[in-house]
């Protein structure tokens, strides 16, 4: 049926002109629709690809290893930028930033604790074993929040997935930076542990010369008494 704007008559679909009035009953407008950018109805299809950024589809096949979306369980799998990039500094790269903290905090204290500067290997073999799944649950519940607050507008879900997700490359020149110094640092420790060694020959000469000095005053005492 047809309602006519001007009475509020209604006309049956293939009238002209309204019953009541004669007003010519006009053709409703179709509704107009915006199509979304081409990256926004990709984030909106897999909004985990929008979120993880570099290397989604990498992670996209880890995750897959842990289950359900509905029963995800852990699985052991590796991920080695997590082990070899210095483990707090990937956790900062990927935007895990109380993870960040924890590995940058915890493998200083355990040397402290321990005594045992090698600690930190075990803090970097654990980042490797659990990083994709930490990266998982971390994934699964930003994106699950996003997509309750944002979830009327495909739009600003898109830009939200971006500016939560992604990477900071800027993380790649600090982790550089700290490699160099690291490097410069143990130069210097084995170049002054070589200036040492050195050294130690005079150490026995000098014991040398006092175990002498003793040997001559202990002569020199017997040939007194024997006087």
């Amino acid at each position: 049926m047809k309602s006519c704007g001007q009475c509020q008559q209604q006309n049956h679909e293939d009238a002209k002109f309204c019953y009541q009035c004669g007003t010519e009953l006009l053709e409703p407008a179709e509704p107009v629709t915006t199509p979304l950018p081409t990256h926004a109805s990709d984030t909106i299809d897999n909004p985990w690809r929008g979120f993880i950024g570099p290397n989604a589809d990498r992670y996209m096949d880890q995750f897959a290893k842990f289950g359900t979306e509905h029963d995800p369980k852990f699985a052991l799998t590796w991920n080695w930028p997590a082990f070899l990039f210095m483990s707090f500094l990937w956790f900062l790269y990927r935007k895990m930033y109380l993870y960040a903290a924890v590995y940058a905090i915890g493998p200083m204290m355990s040397a402290y604790l321990t005594g045992d500067m090698s600690s930190g290997i075990v803090w970097s073999i654990v980042a490797g074993a659990t990083g994709n799944y930490v990266y998982y649950w971390h994934c699964r519940e930003q994106i699950g929040a996003i997509k309750q607050e944002t979830w009327s507008d495909p739009v600003k879900q898109d830009a939200a997935l971006k500016e939560a997700g992604g990477v900071q490359p800027y993380v790649l020149w600090v982790g550089v930076a700290l490699y160099v110094l690291f490097s410069i640092t143990m130069f210097k420790m084995i170049q002054e542990g070589a200036l040492d060694g050195e050294q130690i020959p005079a150490n026995p000469t000098k014991r040398t010369s006092t175990i002498s000095l003793q040997l001559q005053t202990y002569r020199a005492r017997c040939q007194v008494i024997q006087a």
